[in-house]
């Protein structure tokens, strides 16, 4: 056999065993995302089955004819439109008090130099690691002594700044270049206008995924909106009100209405993640290469 021949066999090893570990990885990361998917595939289709397919042995995987008596079903429990209205004010204001918040503090900790910045920021992180049950007691403490117990407010209030959303804005504007701060100084601009005008757009994909991050768990957060609303109904986020179905989840007659009532709590933070999911990878990736 020729040296020419030799050489472009043990090229060709090479580039097989390559496409060979490609192959497997894709495989891999397709079983995984099918694992993933699987449960929310299966509730939503669940909800859209007749009571008698719902308790069919051998399960039915396809509706043979969706419908949307469970949902109709759920709206009579439950007062979905107000429910969910509660939900998205929670969520959205919250939401927007942690990324101004975290923008604002994550600038300050990244770009000013003062004595105790060090210091100040671990204690910040050090409350990252504190349980949430830990803090229950005494924010219920500080709420009801402002009289904002049974509100929406008290809801919202101890919840508008956040460690972690400074912790990671920090992380991102730090990268962002000092000469153009200064530039933007020099020409007379003010701190805030920096921020909003030049830091901000530098950082939209960590802005997005923290936004998207807050978003989803206010929106399923359940313990703390229960104790400081009291029993008040009316303000009840969704996933407080969908607890009303558990008392329909003993029988397998009610799996249909038990699971319309989970798509219905999940939907609102799909679609975000739809629209966000674009910049949300852009932040893993950017955040991997400075890693």
């Amino acid at each position: 056999m020729s040296a020419e021949a030799l050489t472009g066999t043990t090229a060709w090893l090479p580039r097989k065993r390559a496409s060979g570990g490609r192959a497997l990885l894709a495989t891999l990361m397709l079983l995984v995302a099918v694992a993933s998917a699987f449960p929310l595939v299966w509730m939503v289709l669940s909800s859209l089955k007749t009571t008698a397919e719902t308790m069919q042995v051998p399960p039915v995987w396809l509706p043979r004819t969706p419908n949307l008596e469970a949902y109709e079903k759920v709206a009579g429990v439950v007062n979905v439109g107000r429910s969910m209205w509660n939900s998205l004010i929670i969520a959205s204001i919250t939401t927007a008090g942690i990324l101004l918040t975290s923008m604002m503090a994550g600038y300050a900790f990244a770009k000013y130099r003062f004595r105790g910045r060090t210091l100040l920021f671990s204690v910040l992180i050090a409350t990252m690691f504190l349980p949430p049950i830990v803090t229950l007691i005494p924010l219920y403490r500080m709420v009801g002594s402002m009289g904002l117990s049974t509100s929406l407010a008290g809801v919202i209030l101890p919840n508008l700044a956040n460690a972690f959303g400074i912790f990671l804005m920090r992380q991102f504007i730090a990268g962002v270049p000092d000469d153009l701060i200064d530039a933007a100084r020099v020409d007379g601009a003010s701190e805030l206008l920096i921020l909003f005008k030049i830091v901000m757009p530098s950082i939209a994909p960590a802005i997005a995924a923290l936004a998207l991050f807050a978003f989803v768990y206010h929106w399923n957060s359940y313990l703390w909106p229960l104790t400081v609303l009291q029993g008040n109904s009316e303000n009840y986020p969704i996933v407080i009100s969908l607890s009303r179905l558990l008392s329909y989840n003993r029988g397998a007659m009610n799996t249909g209405l038990v699971m319309a009532g989970a798509t219905l709590a999940v939907l609102p933070p799909l679609i975000l993640f739809v629209f966000l999911q674009k910049f949300f990878v852009d932040s893993i990736v950017g955040s991997g290469v400075k890693g």
